[in-house]
């Protein structure tokens, strides 16, 4: 499936991505109703992945816009007192969103979102928290689909039918998992398997790399650089991947020319795109990647 991924996404100002076929939206930041107007409709899953307010400004004004009975629902980190706080006042300035579902979410547990697709909320390490305390998630979006085992594959089709109305479908049967899209969140680059075998991969790019971002990195949470992102898709399986969070420091060249560098360097094949700083990139997909 082609996805149509809609996106804006500057550290310290805003970050939302909504992905339309699967009625995603992926963090709220400031502006996302506003940019997205009617299609907003549409997202009848958010998932929040922190507390910070560049990443939830556009939470108020986009339920206010899309409340009705079950939905949207908003999932949120568990741990992180903002979403109740903010669910109480909503209810109070805007009685209409009483049919809003809060959800709290804890490490490595699915929501079933639709028939054939779960997402996996994934503990990453930009909120510093005790383990058991959850606070920042990336999210993993799985599809599942039930597959013939393969010790019947090459049995006769009448074969399989006889063994199913004697056993039954299950027993024949397995599901079958694909990581379709994976988002980060923000999040330093650590293990590299939270995100192996993911078809498309949204990942945060703070910084370019060098002494300065080295040393603004080691305070308050913690963010990733270009170049470790980089590096670490060069030795995992992804098919397509999508950078963001870029700071404003950076103008548009130079992060384009250090992309470019750094899949030349590590010989990245893979299709590459970015969202720039203060832009609103739409249907990211359908434009040309950076690197070819």
């Amino acid at each position: 499936m082609k996805f149509n991924i809609s996106g804006y996404s500057t550290a310290l100002f805003s970050t939302w991505y909504f992905v339309e076929e699967l009625g995603i939206l992926f963090d709220a930041g400031d502006g996302v109703a506003s940019a997205l107007l009617q299609k907003a409709r549409k997202a009848d899953h958010v998932f929040i992945s922190h507390a910070d307010r560049d990443h939830l400004g556009g939470l108020l004004q986009f339920n206010q816009l899309n409340a009705r009975d079950g939905y949207p629902i908003l999932h949120y980190p568990a741990h992180c007192g903002s979403f109740p706080a903010i669910e109480e006042f909503t209810k109070k300035f805007d009685p209409h969103v009483k049919g809003t579902v809060w959800k709290p979410v804890i490490e490595d547990e699915e929501i079933q979102i639709a028939d054939h697709l779960i997402v996996k909320a994934i503990r990453n390490e930009h909120v510093k928290a005790d383990k058991g305390i959850h606070k920042s998630f990336s999210y993993k979006v799985y599809q599942t689909k039930t597959k013939l085992k393969s010790e019947y594959a090459s049995l006769p089709q009448e074969k399989i039918k006889q063994l199913i109305s004697e056993a039954g479908r299950e027993a024949l049967s397995e599901i079958v998992r694909t990581n379709i899209l994976t988002y980060s969140g923000d999040t330093p680059v650590d293990d590299y398997s939270k995100w192996d075998n993911s078809k498309i991969l949204i990942h945060e790019a703070t910084f370019l790399g060098g002494k300065d971002d080295d040393r603004i990195n080691k305070h308050g949470n913690k963010h990733s650089n270009l170049d470790e992102v980089i590096k670490m898709v060069s030795e995992i399986n992804i098919e397509t991947l999508i950078l963001g969070h870029f700071s404003s420091r950076y103008s548009n060249e130079q992060i384009d020319e250090q992309i470019k560098k750094l899949c030349k360097e590590y010989s990245i094949k893979i299709p590459v795109y970015r969202v720039l700083p203060g832009q609103i990139h739409r249907d990211i997909l359908r434009g040309q990647p950076v690197n070819q």
